[in-house]
């Protein structure tokens, strides 16, 4: 699958949902206006007069971490009728995560064989940072990504302007907000087993992972 940047990405089939393998990367929506960037990576929301930003970042502001990491979005460019996603495609809502999730869990997919210990499963093989637990994303990760989702700790940008969590975290955003000011998302820590569903504040820059539409 390519975006409109020219952005090839790899897919995988879980269950009745066909899943991109690697975080998205455009600087365009679908229709090909640009996405905006702060002129410095670290300009800080909380001081702009912007209620709903739409930007996207490359992590710390340095292209070279694209390649592997894709791009951190804020909730309002993601929502955005636009489209961050190729023609197609789209960002999964709260309940196609659950689906994914479910489907994991249902199947054998645990570290343990059942249960919702499925964290391994959709990470990485590499990247992660190391953590002394079996059943950990980062421990033994030669074990991991048995489902193929191939998730890489891209980390996040928060409002004031700073990043963070680059090789321990990976979060990805839901098209479902929660309130007024937080959405819904998905977390993988490399210290942990499970996946997480929270739900934070919109102004944040998260990972997206687009689903092909049914």
């Amino acid at each position: 699958m390519t975006d409109i940047n020219g952005n090839v990405y790899n897919t995988i089939i879980i269950g009745n949902q066909v899943w991109m393998q690697q975080n998205l990367k455009t600087t365009k929506y679908s229709n090909g206006d640009l996405i905006g960037t702060t002129v410095y990576a670290s300009f800080d929301l909380d001081k702009s007069n912007e209620i709903k930003p739409k930007y996207q970042w490359a992590y710390n502001g340095m292209e070279s971490n694209v390649a592997l990491y894709g791009r951190l979005y804020t909730w309002y460019t993601i929502i955005d009728s636009r489209n961050v996603c190729p023609i197609g495609w789209h960002v999964p809502t709260d309940v196609e995560w659950t689906t994914l999730t479910d489907y994991l869990t249902n199947n054998g997919y645990s570290y343990n064989g059942s249960g919702d210990k499925i964290a391994k499963s959709l990470a990485a093989t590499f990247g992660w940072s190391k953590a002394g637990t079996a059943g950990n994303i980062g421990y033994d990760q030669t074990s991991n990504n048995s489902s193929g989702f191939t998730a890489l700790p891209s980390g996040a940008r928060y409002p004031y302007g700073g990043f963070g969590g680059i090789v321990s975290e990976g979060i990805w955003w839901s098209a479902t907000k929660n309130d007024t000011t937080d959405a819904w998302n998905r977390s993988l820590y490399n210290s942990q087993s499970i996946i997480e569903r929270g739900a934070w504040n919109k102004r944040i820059g998260y990972s997206v992972r687009c689903l092909r539409d049914l």
